[in-house]
């Protein structure tokens, strides 16, 4: 290397980034990656949109409006 800046590999780094090249070919579906992929992909977006539009509901109730419809919702 020029002038000398030899660099020194992280040996916990360069492992993790081996496992990540090589995921599809080591990744298994147990329980627990089934229960993460449903929470992270069902029930984090469900109960964001509920609060989120139960916020909006509150607003139009206290400034008066009828409640506005999202997704089919009454």
């Amino acid at each position: 290397m020029a002038g000398g800046m030899d660099v020194v590999k992280n040996k916990h780094i360069e492992d993790w980034g081996t496992a990540r090249e090589n995921l599809e070919k080591t990744f298994r579906f147990t329980r627990r990656n089934i229960a993460v992929a449903l929470i992270f992909g069902v029930a984090v977006p469900f109960l964001t949109y509920q609060g989120i539009t139960g916020e909006f509901h509150k607003q139009d109730i206290a400034a008066g409006q009828p409640r506005r419809k999202f997704l089919g919702t009454q």
